[in-house]
């Protein structure tokens, strides 16, 4: 426990009290809220997540001991207002995403409340928008008390954008995301999966994410023209919904091409270790799911070389220029020829992945943030 916050359980004090903003919702900053506000719950903290009631429903941020306060992902009078609300007693307020330190410097107003902003991943926007974006990065940084990116391009970025105090967070891919099976017990699962797949003698690739325009999908779609040439041709499945789900849907039916969108799936983990390769060939998550779903999984990845993906895997993956369709379909056809590449990859990313922090160290990094910014101050 940390050291300010045991103190002041054993002397009497009230514990801290700490309100958990979520903004866009994704896979990753939802799961990480979860799993902080169930180590900060154990150490004493009291924790109340502001999220819509369909991530609660999704996270179950309740079940783990805080509590749910209903606030829509919205910059409205009434959603600001519901936001202020639940911030008006809290001893600290931590915001997870850029457009949920929006929301929680306009419920703040002013007040001079120690305030947190994890940046999770780099907001994607073209034109206009892109200037409006720069302007919200801006303002949310100067807001912050202490800016946490996930990666070192984030740090670097709140940095330039104005950010006080900005450092790199320890974010950990919760357990209840990790392989739930592995041994005899995946090897018995894998054909099962596979063969409702569609890809009982043919090698198997998986894409998991939100269908998005920034998540490289076209990219994807592009390199599997040259799989077309290979005997078995490869079998890529795309797991996840979105906008582009309609227009995806009519390429891989124009062209023939081996894909087929399976839509949002429960059961991500086991088709992801039934897979031969993960791909990843765009996407904003500096710590991406997959990325970490997959090295975890002992599953090859090819991914593109943008954001902080580098610096997640190492050398354990195989990197590929941003939008380059020729290189990503040439490194998954070199792989699925080389089971020998396949293999380091695999131990590559066991070890990888053991060098990520533990959702423990995660939690006791935000204390120490926490610490920090409520200690109160020395008497004159």
């Amino acid at each position: 426990m940390s050291t300010t916050v045991s103190s002041q359980l054993s002397h009497g004090r009230s514990a801290l009290r700490t309100v958990q903003v979520l903004g866009g919702g994704s896979a990753g900053s939802s799961a990480h809220v979860r799993s902080l506000a169930s180590g900060l719950v154990a150490r004493g903290v009291r924790v109340t997540v502001c999220a819509p009631v369909a991530a609660d429903r999704a996270y179950d941020f309740s079940g783990v001991g805080a509590q749910h306060v209903h606030v829509p992902r919205r910059s409205d009078p009434a959603s600001v207002a519901a936001l202020r609300a639940a911030c008006a007693d809290a001893d600290l307020v931590h915001a997870h995403g850029l457009h949920a330190g929006m929301r929680a410097a306009m419920a703040l107003g002013g007040r001079r409340v120690p305030f947190i902003v994890t940046w999770h991943s780099r907001a994607h926007s073209e034109g206009a928008r892109a200037h409006l974006l720069r302007l919200l990065e801006r303002r949310v940084a100067k807001a912050a008390s202490v800016v946490l990116g996930t990666s070192s391009d984030l740090v670097e970025r709140a940095r330039r954008s104005g950010a006080r105090d900005a450092r790199l967070a320890a974010v950990a891919l919760p357990g209840a995301r990790r392989p739930a099976f592995e041994g005899e017990e995946l090897e018995r699962l894998r054909p099962k999966a596979r063969a409702e797949l569609g890809a009982t003698d043919r090698p198997l690739l998986m894409a998991v994410g939100s269908l998005e325009r920034h998540r490289g999908y076209d990219t994807l779609l592009d390199a599997a023209r040259a799989w077309r040439r290979l005997d078995p041709v490869p079998l890529l499945v795309i797991a996840g919904e979105g906008p582009l789900r309609g227009e995806l849907q009519r390429r891989i039916e124009d062209e023939g091409l081996p894909v087929r969108l399976v839509g949002r799936r429960d059961d991500v983990g086991e088709l992801l270790a039934a897979a031969d390769l993960a791909l990843l060939p765009g996407g904003g998550e500096s710590r991406s799911v997959l990325a970490q779903e997959a090295l975890h999984a002992r599953v090859p990845l090819v991914a593109a070389e943008t954001g902080g993906i580098p610096e997640l895997v190492g050398d354990a993956a195989e990197l590929v220029p941003h939008a380059d369709a020729e290189a990503l379909a040439g490194a998954v056809v070199r792989l699925l020829a080389d089971p020998e590449r396949r293999e380091v990859l695999k131990d590559k990313g066991r070890l990888q992945a053991a060098s990520w922090p533990t959702e423990d160290e995660t939690v006791a990094q935000v204390l120490s943030v926490y610490d920090e910014l409520t200690k109160p101050l020395p008497l004159p």
